[in-house]
């Protein structure tokens, strides 16, 4: 960790869709007395509609430029836990602003286990399918084109299927330092 991250006052989560985000973002913020947003209910929130209405009505590239829009919003606010998009790394911008905004964390999972936790909870109009195809087959493909983006931008790796309070515990611990 550099001096940059040592100091954070931000701190983003990225990964792939059903890899935990909110949730460990949600308990990370009440750990540390942070506020919490997730660019995701902040967009629908913004857009009186859900992300699969967007998507239907202004296409993906419609959803992310509304997607970086509620990035850049975070950028000024000190004292946030931020759960972002699962493709929100796929913009170079989107991923300059994340390095440089404050600390950020790259849940990562298998295929299998995040193939299994959309298949218990589905959430679509949440998280429209992307190719179209079967739901382990759109994970793999989709993980192996945006993990180099996930790295690339993150300050830490955790595991998305380790024990959320022993996430918040660790990361909390690298906010401290």
């Amino acid at each position: 960790m550099n001096d940059d991250t040592r100091h954070a006052r931000r701190v983003y989560l990225v990964g792939p869709r059903a890899s935990g985000k909110t949730t460990l973002g949600k308990a990370l913020a009440a750990r540390v007395g942070w506020n919490f947003e997730d660019t995701d209910a902040t967009v629908v929130a913004t857009a009186g509609m859900t992300v699969e209405q967007i998507v239907e009505r202004e296409g993906w590239e419609g959803f992310r430029r509304r997607e970086t829009e509620a990035l850049r919003d975070t950028l000024g606010r000190d004292g946030l836990v931020v759960a972002t998009g699962g493709g929100m790394v796929l913009a170079e911008e989107n991923r300059r602003m994340l390095r440089d905004g404050g600390f950020v964390a790259y849940l990562c999972g298998s295929v299998d286990m995040l193939a299994g936790r959309l298949a218990r909870d589905p959430l679509a109009a949440q998280r429209p399918s992307l190719t179209g195809r079967p739901i382990a087959d759109e994970v793999a493909e989709v993980l192996a084109a945006r993990e180099p983006l996930y790295r690339e931008c993150a300050h830490a790796v955790l595991d998305a299927g380790d024990d959320v309070q022993a996430l918040v515990a660790r990361l909390a611990g690298l906010l401290e330092k």
